[in-house]
């Protein structure tokens, strides 16, 4: 299933890097990003956010962190989720159009030749809660205004949503490692943060 989308999403970057169609047909909107996927799951569009989040566009984590928030309120009701009209409008200029497409296909490639179910008790049921809780301390991450402090909490999320695609322990557990580290580079930043001021105004 997954190379068969990873195909159709080189074939839809393919067309758009080709030009085909006025300038307009060039910008993708999240809507047309989840009809290429062909569904719409939670997993789905968790993973849809977190690719654009890692995009290097201003303000990108601030209006995604909230579309990654709804997501965490629907994994525990195991339902797919509608977003927003206002956040499914959200379109990316023709540059990034193109390299999210890219971006995708590449990232369903590699889940198809590393990704296999395995470790099942971190991909059970009984989990959802736990992983929604971390959807949304991931979000709270995306939405400060950190210096690179998308990339990071954007990755678990992204490990997160292939994992529990495949059935994947391992991409699971790597998703809380990524997680984990970019908590300690929130706190690093806020520590950074402390001492500049108390350098600058005196104990």
């Amino acid at each position: 299933m997954t190379t068969v989308l990873a195909q159709r999403l080189r074939v839809a970057a393919d067309d758009h890097r080709s030009g085909n169609g006025d300038s307009a047909d060039l910008r993708l909107n999240f809507d047309d990003l989840l009809r290429v996927n062909g569904e719409s799951s939670a997993a789905v569009l968790l993973l849809l956010l977190s690719v654009v989040c890692v995009l290097p566009l201003a303000g990108t984590g601030t209006v995604m962190s909230l579309g990654i928030w709804a997501v965490a309120w629907s994994w525990t009701r195991n339902r797919d989720l509608r977003l927003p009209a206002r956040l499914s409008s959200v379109t990316l200029n023709a540059r990034w159009s193109g390299r999210c497409l890219h971006g995708l296909a590449w990232i369903y490639e590699q889940s198809n030749r590393w990704l296999q179910p395995r470790w099942s008790m971190w991909s059970h049921e009984r989990t959802r809660f736990w992983w929604a809780c971390w959807i949304t301390l991931m979000g709270m991450v995306i939405f400060l205004p950190l210096p690179l402090g998308n990339v990071l909490p954007s990755l678990s999320l992204i490990l997160l949503s292939l994992g529990w695609m495949f059935r994947d322990g391992v991409a699971l557990m790597l998703s809380v490692t990524t997680g984990l580290t970019a908590l300690i580079y929130l706190g690093a930043l806020r520590h950074l943060l402390a001492l500049t001021v108390q350098k600058l105004y005196g104990a």
